[in-house]
């Protein structure tokens, strides 16, 4: 398989993940596609980025998430000097949140 192939197949997935229509459809296909621990794993990543993003210093994240500063540390390099993907995403997310009164 080339690289173009395997590019190609990887994007199908996110292709899939853009055609979710609503949060149900979006929980119920990780559901499927992942395994607790994966998804568990994800979430508790976002939280990670969404506080490092608000200001939290590590020990109050190491804290409230039970993250290990390891996957805290991973995350704030992601942020700092990932793709882009949580800064792209996280006032998106926040200004929803807002919006809805969470």
């Amino acid at each position: 398989m080339t690289k173009n192939e395997k590019r190609e197949h990887s994007d199908v997935l996110y292709q899939a993940i853009l055609t979710l229509r609503d949060l149900d459809e979006c929980k119920k296909f990780f559901s499927d596609l992942c395994t607790v621990a994966e998804l568990r794993a994800m979430e508790q990543r976002f939280e990670v980025a969404m506080l490092l993003s608000d200001g939290m210093i590590y020990n109050d994240i190491l804290e409230r998430t039970g993250a290990s500063s390891a996957t805290i540390s991973r995350v704030n390099r992601s942020l700092q000097y990932g793709a882009d993907g949580y800064q792209a995403v996280l006032p998106r997310i926040k200004e929803q949140m807002d919006q809805h009164g969470v």
